[in-house]
């Protein structure tokens, strides 16, 4: 599960701003990666989402952006090359590294896999590159508008249709392919590579495959994408790449949940402002990272529960564990407990619990609703003393009495001086 994906945009190398997609996972996120669609693709392409989402259920935050003048992105396509799209992608990194993290897993599908092999062994934070379906050679794409070729070199440029959609190719695109080797990048490698390639693939064939494994230098490995098309059009073949990919990645990318847990303090929650949208922030719980946000039709990205979800999160959790606590202690076959949670305002003359007072009858009071479902052989009085016993989790004896909040101003020097305001 994975929360909705957070739309972006940052600067390209051009200038133009280029649309990007963020997927996070609903939990902890142990590693960032970006993804490099194939050539004239989008990355909104049925593979590229379906990978990401895949990643993302292993705790792999992905995003993933279209290149300069395709998709959502602004500029000119007839202007780019294959250097505009590895100066691109190196500021997508940039953009991952300074809002969130640099991404420590770097993905490419077809030309997008060429690209991150040239420009990992620039990443130094990149530990696991991965290339799906890619040529060896850039100049590969040509073999798609071999017809044209003559007319680009001598008319300068001309419009071939790649996927029903036309597109205008240059003579400066086709002379900057012939500039980029394999050799060079190989020689600079430090980083893990997994090469994955359908034997069946119709667009770019598997002898390509084949160069860039025998190019790179170890630690390497090969999965054969046996059955799927160029495209990985099908979503079960998508779904099979990500899962390769998440438990390959897993013995490179660096999980620091152990040295996160030995830092983290008991109880404490620590939240900040990530700049992105109204409202976002990043969540930090021990090892676990979260986001919290506003839902779209308060002016937020929806990106993560909203500050109340959060609240009522922790009743619904706190009941069930206390449920669970009780009917163990007890005996009782309770075989499963669920719980749904609703909080609405609603004003104080509604309320058959305030005060006779006018001004508490026209207040607006915050109310949540609990649903319980209790699975288990037992009889209506147990049934009922369970429900008694709800009522006595702490979380809701908390909301009920009420809370004193002490806040300190640590600014500029990190320790407080000891004067609460509540």
């Amino acid at each position: 599960m994975s929360v909705r994906p957070i739309k972006l945009t940052f600067p390209g190398a051009s200038g133009a701003d280029l649309a990007a997609r963020l997927d996070l996972p609903a939990g902890r996120i142990r590693a960032y990666a970006l993804f490099a669609h194939c050539f004239t693709c989008s990355k909104d392409l049925v593979g590229a989402r379906k990978i990401s989402e895949g990643l993302t259920r292993q705790g792999i935050a992905v995003m993933r952006f279209d290149f300069t003048g395709l998709g959502d992105s602004g500029g000119d396509f007839a202007s780019t090359n294959f250097s505009s799209n590895l100066a691109d992608l190196v500021s997508a990194v940039s953009f991952l590294r300074e809002n969130y993290e640099a991404p420590s897993v770097l993905i490419g599908h077809s030309l997008g896999g060429r690209a991150v092999l040239s420009i990992a062994a620039d990443v130094p934070e990149a530990k696991a590159v991965v290339t799906i379906g890619s040529p060896n050679n850039p100049s590969h794409v040509t073999h798609q508008f071999t017809e044209q070729l003559s007319s680009i070199r001598e008319q300068g440029e001309a419009e071939v249709v790649l996927g029903q959609r036309p597109f205008t190719i240059t003579k400066q695109f086709l002379d900057d392919l012939e500039q980029h080797y394999l050799e060079e990048i190989s020689g600079k490698q430090n980083y893990a590579l997994l090469v994955m390639h359908s034997p069946i693939d119709a667009i770019v064939g598997i002898e390509n495959a084949t160069g860039i494994f025998t190019a790179a230098k170890h630690p390497k490995s090969f999965v054969s994408l046996d059955k799927a098309d160029h495209l990985l059009s099908n979503k079960r073949d998508a779904a099979y790449a990500a899962a390769v990919i998440g438990g390959w990645a897993s013995h490179y990318i660096e999980d620091d949940e152990s040295s996160e847990e030995e830092k983290s303090e008991t109880g404490v929650v620590e939240l900040s402002e990530t700049g992105l949208g109204k409202f976002q922030n990043t969540v930090r719980i021990g090892p676990h990272k979260l986001l919290a946000d506003e839902p779209l039709d308060m002016g937020g990205l929806g990106s993560g529960p909203s500050p109340y979800e959060f609240l009522s999160t922790a009743l619904g959790a706190c009941t069930n564990m206390t449920l669970r606590m009780y009917a163990d202690h007890k005996k009782i076959p309770l075989d499963r407990v669920s719980i749904r949670v609703r909080h609405f305002k609603t004003h104080g003359r509604d309320s058959e619990n305030v005060a006779a007072d006018n001004e508490a009858k026209s207040a607006r009071l915050d109310h949540f609703e609990r649903e319980i479902a209790l699975e288990g052989n037992f009889d209506d009085e147990t049934r009922a003393r369970l429900l008694e016993i709800a009522d006595k989790c702490p979380v809701h004896r908390t909301l009920e009495a009420g809370a004193k909040v002490l806040t300190r101003d640590v600014t500029e020097t990190g320790r407080s001086d000891g004067k609460g305001r509540s």
